[in-house]
């Protein structure tokens, strides 16, 4: 038989972690074709997200998705993960959408095509020359979910496989409300016995210090080695409780995009008054998009913001510098002149991204901003790559945690 076969695509591995690279390879093409790679994901919430780039084939006919140049698209240059960061929702779609994994038992699946040409638009309308679907997983094999249901307190508490005891995190998210599990799924994934923790605008400290006990105490957790990990308002009440918790005392603490000019000292609703008090600080942009970072900085409860002078475990702040919900680079340095104040400035560590913004989540997750959030997509993207490994190393470090207990698919 004599005579070209079809185009074949390869997307390795077939099965793996959310925050697991994986590879895209396209052979039996023609030389110096131009080719277009597409991504396409149907969401939880039955939305369609896609992401394209534009690639020639070389000399054998073949397209290297982890260390060819993308010419166009949704992303340029080598950028092996690009067709999952850079994810946005396909034109026609409702208004206001994020992607957010709610059922982490079920795969993010992602559909990789193949297509002739340079294309932009119209996907649907095209026939692929070639086709394959990857998934991505929150939760490694093995992984168990243990609903939290008692004392009031509303969580759900991802193990590790094997026998324990493991090393605990507290999982803190922001304002968003409900019960957000994909980050904890992925901690268990990783050797963590991670809590999820949820809470509403009327939660007082002492619901944090029963789930942080609770925690604590349970049989598959090594008790007294915990961290609590905190994005956005969740921040705000790890530094919080970190600083003034007589039950919390964590082994370390991570804060992402976060600030110690939010004090929850009694109950969020609170703080929420009085920043409702003070909307008129409120700023908007040429676009008229809200600035709520001024809001913030113009808080009279400045004078009595979080003294983290009184922390006394290793703390990492994770940041973007174009953050424009929390003033996360004012934040960092008046926590570091604080703390060197203090004595304990040998504990904090901060990450600074540059050209990133808030809400810095998992590898590979779409920066998409259904408000303004700040940051571009590219640098948000490395930022988040490079958070997750460091956050993971220093959990790692200060929990006497394993290098890796991933267990493969």
């Amino acid at each position: 038989h004599v005579g070209r076969t079809c185009p074949l695509l390869s997307v390795q591995p077939v099965r793996g972690l959310v925050d697991e690279k994986f590879q895209i390879a396209v052979t039996n093409l023609p030389p110096n074709q131009k080719v277009t790679l597409h991504s396409l994901h149907q969401s939880d919430d039955k939305d369609f997200w896609e992401a394209f780039g534009h690639y020639v084939s070389d000399e054998h006919g073949s397209v290297t998705g982890f260390k060819d140049e993308c010419l166009g698209g949704t992303y340029d240059g080598t950028e092996p993960m690009g067709l999952l960061w850079s994810m946005r929702p396909i034109p026609g779609s409702r208004h206001g959408l994020r992607l957010r994994k709610r059922d982490i038992f079920r795969p993010m699946e992602v559909c990789i095509s193949v297509y002739s040409g340079h294309l932009s638009q119209g996907f649907s309308q095209q026939t692929p020359l070639a086709t394959s679907v990857t998934e991505r997983w929150y939760v490694a094999p093995g992984v168990k979910r243990v609903n939290i249901r008692e004392e009031e307190i509303r969580g759900t508490l991802f193990l590790p496989p094997g026998f324990g005891p493991y090393p605990g995190v507290l999982d803190l998210w922001g304002t968003g409300g409900g019960l957000v599990e994909y980050r904890s799924a992925l901690l268990a994934s990783h050797g963590f016995a991670s809590m999820a923790l949820e809470y509403t605008q009327d939660t007082d400290a002492s619901y944090f210090e029963k789930a942080y006990q609770i925690l604590n105490n349970h049989p598959m957790v090594k008790k007294d080695h915990l961290a609590v990990l905190g994005l956005s308002l969740g921040s705000a009440i790890t530094l919080s409780m970190a600083s003034y918790s007589k039950v919390i005392k964590p082994q370390c603490c991570v804060c992402i995009s976060g600030s110690h000019l939010m004090p929850v000292e009694k109950s969020l609703s609170e703080l929420f008054e009085l920043m409702k008090s003070n909307e008129d600080k409120l700023c908007v942009n040429e676009d008229n998009q809200v600035i709520y970072r001024n809001l913030i900085l113009s808080l009279p409860c400045q004078s009595a913001k979080v003294d983290v002078g009184r922390i006394k475990c290793p703390l990492l702040l994770v940041n973007g510098d174009d953050d424009q919900t929390f003033p996360v680079v004012e934040s960092a340095e008046d926590m570091a002149m604080m703390m060197e104040k203090a004595g304990n400035r040998h504990l904090l560590e901060i990450l600074m991204y540059p050209d990133t913004g808030h809400l810095i989540e998992p590898p590979y997750s779409p920066h998409f901003l259904v408000m303004l959030w700040g940051g571009q997509t590219k640098p948000h993207a490395y930022a988040q790559e490079d958070a997750w490994k460091k956050i993971l190393a220093f959990l790692w470090q200060h929990l006497s945690a394993p290098v890796s207990t991933v267990t493969s698919f």
